[in-house]
């Protein structure tokens, strides 16, 4: 382990991991630096100093010392240095040999990676935010949703701990919802790695389709840019998980690895949406995370069959719109950290949804039409569900758009919504028959 040994995590939020000053402070094999700096030479059309320390992400003097190494073994040569020092290079046939060799062994050609032990460290010293939640910043990210001010507090607490969050409710109730939000309720943002080595092998972990990069910092102090700082991921999986998905992933044509979704949550939230309806049973996928859910740790496997242990730092909520008690047992439920319900709506509740919804799609509503849909629902005797002001003005937003009608809620709007979402009978009208009577003689 280098230079990140002694850093606080105020440090660390303050001004980066501190850029390295020394090779050997990067904990990667030199020789490993060299090989991926030669293909990165191989790649660009005019390899100079500068070019290469970018693509490496590594400071331009420590990517001379490479380059020279490389040079010293006659794999590139030397053609010319200009006025700021910065040298221009040129692959040799011995290079281009290396480099063939190099690609049928691994095909990653990004920035240099950070080892497995900063990362672990890095992991856990800002798994942590450095401000814990309080009821008003709870309250705010959940500003846009109408909720209990029981399940406030409970939320907060479970974003505190960082425990996990066993979530139910009927269909519709806005469990999804809610998990999306504890995410944002997390302060801060943390540094990740582009990816790490072990034993020679890169695991990439930054994923541009999962984690959101911050703006690059002002500062007069460089940080090393092999970790990015990214806001806190949030990641949802769903229907579509299973036990693979929680192990590396080895791509056989890259020849790297994939971190798996977990590990890209880290120092965010992980939500299992769903749960229950996976390609997994529950109880597999449980008796897969039971330990990392206790100890923080995760075990993952390379081809080879070694095992690596991992840091498992995120807030971890599993939904369901199942019976709990048909999905685990009481043993598992007790390791959950936390249980919550999310309750159909009040009849105000629903009112000041529906409100709101209105209000952010510049629908114009007015008391009367509200009543009628409440009592819609009261004829009917049909629970009401938080997402379902939400479906219903999508339907009233179609009919307009389809009639070029002005956007304004009513009565006949509302009964013609409410068929389209809840279903009903289409049939022709009665028609008047008409017959011919002839005269009888």
């Amino acid at each position: 382990m280098g230079n990140l040994s002694i850093l606080s995590r105020s440090e660390i939020e303050g001004l980066g991991p501190p850029m390295l000053e020394e090779l050997a402070d990067s904990g990667i094999h030199e020789q490993f630096l060299c090989d991926l700096t030669l293909k990165h030479v191989s790649m660009l059309p005019e390899p100079n100093t500068t070019a290469v320390a970018d693509r490496l992400h590594l400071p331009r003097v420590l990517t001379e010392e490479l380059l020279y190494h490389l040079y010293r073994e006659k794999l590139i040569e030397m053609r010319l240095q200009n006025a700021v020092g910065s040298t221009r290079y040129a692959m040799l046939d011995h290079g281009w040999d290396r480099v063939q060799r190099l690609n049928a062994q691994s095909g990653y050609l990004g920035p240099a990676p950070v080892s497995l032990e900063d990362y672990a460290l890095m992991m856990r010293l800002q798994a942590v935010p450095s401000k814990p939640a309080s009821l008003e910043t709870v309250r705010n990210a959940f500003k846009d949703l109408v909720l209990p001010d029981s399940l406030l507090q409970t939320l907060g607490c479970v974003i505190n701990s960082r425990s996990s969050l066993f979530l139910t409710g009927l269909p519709g109730t806005g469990k999804t919802a809610v998990s999306e939000r504890m995410n944002q309720a997390l302060f801060g943002s943390i540094w990740i790695p582009y990816a790490v080595e072990v034993d020679n092998n890169i695991i990439r972990v930054f994923d541009p389709h999962c984690h959101r990069p911050v703006p690059e910092r002002t500062s007069i102090i460089e940080h090393d840019r092999r970790w990015i700082e990214i806001q806190r991921p949030l990641i949802i999986v769903g229907g579509e998980l299973t036990l693979d998905n929680t192990d590396l992933t080895f791509s056989e044509t890259a020849k790297f690895y994939e971190a798996p979704f977990q590990v890209k949550s880290n120092g965010g939230t992980l939500v299992i949406d769903d749960f229950g309806r996976q390609r997994v049973s529950p109880r597999d996928l449980l008796n897969r995370w039971i330990l990392p859910l206790e100890r923080r740790v995760d075990f993952l496997t390379l081809h080879s069959g070694k095992k690596i242990e991992v840091p498992f730092e995120q807030l971890v909520v599993f939904s369901t719109n199942l019976d709990e008690r048909d999905l685990v047992d009481e043993a598992f439920l007790r390791r959950m950290g936390y249980r919550a319900r999310v309750e159909p709506p009040t009849a105000a509740a629903f009112s000041e949804i529906f409100k709101r919804t209105a209000k952010a799609r510049g629908v114009a509503i007015d008391e009367e039409c509200l009543r009628h849909v409440l009592k819609r629902y009261a004829d009917e005797n049909r629970i009401m569900k938080g997402c379902e002001p939400r479906d219903l003005l999508n339907k009233v937003n179609d009919i307009c758009l389809f009639e070029g009608r002005e956007m304004r809620l009513t009565k006949e709007l509302v009964d013609l919504a409410w068929g389209n979402y809840f279903g009903t009978a289409h049939g022709f009208a009665p028609e008047v028959m008409k017959f011919s009577h002839g005269l009888h003689g």
